[in-house]
């Protein structure tokens, strides 16, 4: 009798053990690089930051031809009144540097937003995943921050999870 508890006991501890744990990793710069919300976003402010470019270009060209014209006109002018044109003209400099800088940063500012937006999505999109398809844990890893040392090929649903995140995202547009 006690041999036919033990023999039951031992069947239900390694049925139990059989009962795996559905684990699965993604490589976070493959997911976010490879989303197509991330790509339209690049796509949109790389136009951005061309029109920018086109315009600084511009205004430091306008710049440039007022400054060698008071290189020309500077030479038969007064030193008072060379000194203050030169005042003027630095003055002038410093607010087109200034107005530069204030663009750039608010471009960059306006690209952080909405890449954290892109990268919140995904988040929730790879949570949202993981309840679907009954994953007990999906892991992150990247290059940059290596959470997953090592990780069997077969647990690696990033090609799945961009698949899907992009499907998702086309059904959306």
């Amino acid at each position: 009798m006690k041999l036919k508890h033990l023999s039951l006991l031992l069947v239900l501890i390694l049925a139990s053990c059989q009962n795996s744990q559905k684990i699965g990793y993604v490589d976070n710069g493959k997911v976010i690089n490879a989303y197509q919300e991330k790509i339209d976003l690049d796509n949109k402010f790389e136009t951005i930051n061309e029109i920018f470019t086109k315009k600084t270009d511009s205004l430091i060209q306008a710049f440039q031809m007022e400054y060698n014209t008071y290189e020309v006109r500077s030479h038969s002018m007064t030193k008072a009144k060379k000194e203050k044109e030169f005042g003027v003209i630095s003055k002038k400099q410093q607010a087109l540097q200034q107005s530069i800088e204030m663009e750039q940063q608010m471009l960059q500012r306006n690209y952080q937003t909405e890449m954290d937006s892109v990268i919140n999505k995904v988040k929730v999109f790879v949570n949202d995943f993981g309840k679907k398809e009954n994953y007990e844990m999906i892991l992150g890893t990247s290059d940059v921050s290596a959470t997953v040392m090592y990780g069997n090929d077969k647990l690696d649903i990033t090609e799945k999870v961009i698949s899907e995140l992009n499907a998702t995202f086309n059904k959306k547009q």
